[in-house]
């Protein structure tokens, strides 16, 4: 099981979906990313390249004919992230990441 490390980039709603749906998986197209969350094309662009300027993952640009395509991918430091994260979720959750002393 991976450290717990909250991750300040990642814990935004947004982001944490975006990054777990992408630890699912080897790549996913932006469109399948953008059906998947709901979210406009300007919108998923910026949480793609804050997520790449991190270094958590790499975006690559395809082109078919006239087709073109944008997929991600999780870098090897997002998924520790992302796993250092869910870890730390759970510790929250299990009550082991609370402190229960009095102020």
């Amino acid at each position: 099981m991976s450290e717990g490390r909250f991750d300040e980039l990642i814990h935004p709603s947004t982001r944490l979906s975006l990054v777990a749906t992408l630890a699912a998986s080897d790549w996913a197209e932006f469109a399948f990313l953008k059906d998947r969350l709901a979210l406009s094309d300007s919108a998923l662009s910026k949480q793609l390249s804050t997520l790449e300027a991190a270094g958590y993952l790499v975006t690559e640009r395809l082109s078919a004919g006239r087709r073109r395509t944008v997929r991600a991918r999780l870098t090897d430091t997002g998924r520790d992230a992302f796993a250092g994260h869910v870890a730390a979720l759970q510790a929250i959750v299990a009550g082991t990441g609370t402190d229960t002393r009095p102020f």
